[in-house]
């Protein structure tokens, strides 16, 4: 009972500075609605917790309960040694078999099984988790609340940044960034998905406001908060971006003339960086990297044996590997999901959410502006963005339930790009949601 009533107690802050700080005043979308998305978040999260609770029941390798349970183990070292605690949230000096024999290998997930050398991005999840537990007390439920609300900041900064393109379609727009089933479950529980919205929302706020003008100290400290969350979490994520945000942010600055060019000369750059980088920095050789993780998908798979595993062969070496490999890693992203149809209701909401996913392509371009109205640089860099994350998903993720999840922060964009290609007003003719 007190672990409930905690829990309401903390909805109920959230939903009180929901009604009082000016960031959650939006354009299109009033307090009522942000508030009733939490609520939906926090139902989302709770709903993911009784299917990792009473059907997939492997506390060890679920990721909800996983990063909570290391996450009280660190905490654990407040009380008697606030020092190691802060040396480990802090990541300082906490390298050494003084905290491996007394913490880490306590933990199941700090030291992971597939580690590639890189920043590894459960140390973030273990510490948010520690650190929420300084206000749960233990109750789970809390971090799942805390959670939402970091989740519903993410993805209400990528509104308000998409919202000022796309006028009078708020609920339009709304509904294509909150509520896809992946995004709203995935990013209402303390999961990555959440915090890497969280990082990607603020970072994309303060920089499509740089583009409009000058941007304050503030708005650069945000900024640089947002890359630092996203760096720590899925670095892939932002790779994808970047490039196309590069393009975007020429083109609002010299004009939409040779928008395609642009967006050619830019991606150029990057794959010219990726491949000459490694001559320059050592250890640095993204190629390789990409075929290490799916030889660590596959055998992740072998050893859990999901029923999701789509039976593909592995890529060959090399960067031809990747490009050969490219229809296939298309077909993984984009059209695997309708393999799992009859494979339980995930699988089928799975299956629903992507024939929603490409059924809209052909509905918006049924109902499209005219070519001159449309705004290419944005509809380019949604695209680019969605193709780029799109292919890093599907040459390295065979298993279908993994693929849902990692392409999640692509459909935002997707929904951004089909509303900038349809015609406002037969939009609101074909079919109304309705005022919000």
């Amino acid at each position: 009972m007190a672990g409930i009533l905690l829990t309401c107690g903390y909805i109920a802050l959230f939903l009180y500075l929901i009604g009082r700080c000016s960031f959650f005043r939006v354009e299109e979308l009033n307090r009522k609605t942000v508030g009733a998305l939490f609520l939906l978040k926090v139902l989302a999260g709770t709903a993911l917790w009784g299917i990792y609770t009473f059907h997939y029941n492997d506390r060890a390798n679920s990721d909800i309960f996983k990063f909570f349970d290391d996450g009280n183990v660190m905490f654990s070292a407040l009380p008697a040694h606030p020092g190691d605690f802060l040396r480990m949230m802090l990541g300082i000096g906490n390298d050494t078999p003084y905290f491996t024999d007394h913490y880490y290998a306590v933990m199941n997930n700090w030291h992971q099984r597939y580690d590639t050398g890189y920043y590894n991005d459960a140390h973030t999840m273990i510490r948010f988790n520690a650190l929420v537990r300084l206000f749960s007390f233990g109750v789970y439920h809390v971090h799942t609340v805390f959670a939402a609300f970091f989740g519903l900041v993410g993805l209400l900064a990528i509104y308000k940044a998409f919202i000022r393109f796309v006028p009078g379609l708020g609920p339009w727009l709304a509904a294509g960034v909150f509520l896809w089933p992946s995004v709203l479950f995935w990013s209402s529980a303390p999961l990555k998905e959440t915090l890497l919205f969280f990082g990607l929302g603020i970072f994309l706020l303060q920089v499509f406001r740089a583009m409009e003008g000058r941007l304050p100290w503030r708005g650069w400290a945000i900024m640089l908060l947002g890359l630092l969350v996203q760096l720590s979490l899925k670095s892939y994520v932002l790779a994808s971006m970047l490039p196309g945000l590069v393009a975007f942010w020429w083109c609002r600055r010299t004009g939409n003339n040779r928008v395609a060019l642009k967006f050619l000369c830019t991606h150029a750059v990057a794959l010219a960086v990726v491949l000459g980088l490694p001559h320059v920095v050592p250890h640095t050789d993204v190629i390789p990297l990409i075929h290490q993780k799916q030889r660590d998908m596959f055998g992740l798979a072998s050893a859990t044996n999901p029923s999701s595993f789509i039976a593909v062969p592995a890529m060959e070496p090399g960067l031809a590997g990747l490009v050969n490999y490219v229809p296939r890693a298309l077909y993984l992203t984009f059209l695997s999901p309708f393999t799992q149809w009859n494979s339980g209701i995930l699988g089928l909401v799975g299956a629903l959410e992507n024939a929603v996913l490409l059924l809209l392509v052909p509905i918006a371009l049924w109902i499209a502006r005219k070519r001159t109205l449309i705004p290419m640089p944005l509809v380019l860099y949604c695209a680019a963005f969605c193709l780029l994350l799109g292919l890093l998903v599907g040459w390295t993720t065979p298993v279908v339930g993994a693929l849902l999840r990692y392409r999640v922060p692509l459909l935002p964009f997707w929904s951004l790009a089909l509303l900038l290609i349809a015609d406002p007003n037969r939009l609101r003719l074909s079919f109304s949601p309705g005022k919000t």
